[in-house]
């Protein structure tokens, strides 16, 4: 009996399109969806959740904490300058009047932004051009992956540096784009093997027979089941972008003043850190407990997502 391509679609398409939709269990007669699953074993992550908290505290100091001092992170206080903590500087003074604890946040909020904005765009380019190489070959995948090889033999930083210049005085968001152009490529790898792998499903042959657009399969089929990948690498490039922004902001390369970030506050303390430590210590352990608490939840939302860990195991 001839079936129409209705039902072939329906047939060959799985109930959730997801290589790991057969780890489900029932509760009350329900079944867990994979999203309450992943969740369900990311919160008995203890290490996980500690660091989530952390994290959340970190940016509400970052965003709030500025409110509880009257000190700008350009106000200058001529007359207690490298003077310690106390009432009126909670962190004290650094060695041209500014307060440490206004500049410090002020630097974390623009670390903060630029670290999750560009990790955003970095996996989307990854998972964009990784998907349309692996699922079109040929021409498209070998001029993607020359793209990419090209990149990766590129020296990012280097090139950053040079750059810097030409866009002193422009939008920290130029950075943003060059920092993503310079990380997406590792990530990019390897979706485009997993999109190599899904386009030989029979749910995707099927939309196919059925006239469904290119674009729109990638869209509905291929990057939903790779989205626990794309979840994962955005959280671990949060912390690799901070780092890469702090670096570069160190040695005068990222963001310029009279903006502030992490990296241009420790390069203004770093001549201070052992005589004056106040002005150095706390952008520093800031910088440190942001990129750990990063790490952490990315560890626990990997081994949440996958099943084979031990101890992501129901």
């Amino acid at each position: 009996m001839s079936m129409s391509p209705q039902e072939i679609f329906e047939v060959a398409s799985p109930a959730v399109s997801d290589p790991d939709a057969t780890d489900q269990h029932v509760e009350a007669g329900q079944p867990i969806t994979r999203g309450r699953l992943i969740l369900k074993r990311f919160l008995r992550q203890k290490s996980g959740i500690a660091a989530l908290v952390v994290l959340v505290l970190i940016f509400l100091l970052a965003y709030l904490g500025p409110y509880l001092t009257h000190w700008k992170f350009d106000d200058f206080d001529q007359t207690n300058i490298l003077t310690g903590p106390d009432s009126n500087h909670f962190l004290g003074v650094d060695e041209v009047g500014r307060d440490v604890y206004a500049r410090t946040l002020k630097g974390l909020q623009k670390s903060l932004v630029i670290g999750l904005v560009a990790a955003l765009v970095t996996t989307s380019i990854a998972a964009v051009a990784g998907s349309i190489a692996g699922y079109f070959g040929k021409y498209v995948d070998i001029a993607v992956v020359w793209v990419i090889d090209l990149l990766l033999v590129l020296p990012g930083f280097l090139i950053l540096a040079i750059l810097s210049p030409a866009l002193a005085g422009k939008t920290w968001l130029w950075l943003v784009v060059l920092l993503a152009v310079f990380g997406w490529m590792v990530t990019g790898r390897v979706v485009r093997g997993m999109a190599m792998s899904l386009r030989e499903r029979d749910y995707v042959h099927a939309a196919k027979f059925m006239g469904v657009p290119a674009f729109t399969i990638i869209r509905r089929h291929l990057l939903p089941n790779m989205a626990s990948l794309l979840i994962v690498d955005v959280t671990i490039n949060v912390g690799g972008t901070i780092l890469a922004e702090t670096g570069l902001s160190f040695f005068g390369f990222g963001v310029q003043p009279p903006d502030v970030s992490l990296g241009t506050v420790l390069s203004d303390a770093q001549p201070l850190a052992t005589t004056y430590p106040h002005v150095f210590m706390f952008g520093a352990g800031l910088l440190v407990l942001t990129v750990l608490c990063v790490s952490v939840i990315g560890d626990a939302l990997r081994d949440a997502i996958d099943p084979s860990s031990g101890s992501s195991r129901l």
